[in-house]
């Protein structure tokens, strides 16, 4: 088989090295090669929005952020270790995405 890359995003740091650290325990249990996990630039979503929405008064405005953390990590595509990941309870923050190739 070939390598399997697992994408896992999330917003809370904590939650999402917890399920890479899961993912990893796995890869070293089972002896297979892996890379990993590797940080990927975390993409801040940025929402200004006025205090007063009527207008009136002066310009104030509230800055609200987001940010969103990614991870890869690569194993190799052995699928008993592959089925045990799939097992992973993952949190409803984190979204994971296996593609093999």
């Amino acid at each position: 088989m070939g390598k399997a890359r697992i994408k896992l995003v999330g917003r809370d740091p904590k939650e999402l090295d917890g399920v890479c650290s899961q993912i990893v325990e796995i890869a070293k249990q089972a002896g297979i090669e892996f890379s990993g996990p590797i940080p990927l630039p975390t993409k801040k979503l940025k929402i200004p929005t006025r205090r007063t929405p009527c207008g009136d008064g002066s310009d104030t405005w509230e800055h609200y952020e987001m940010r969103v953390r990614k991870r890869i990590i690569e194993v190799a595509g052995d699928e008993r270790a592959l089925r045990q990941i799939m097992r992973v309870k993952v949190p409803d923050t984190v979204h994971i995405e296996i593609s093999l190739g």
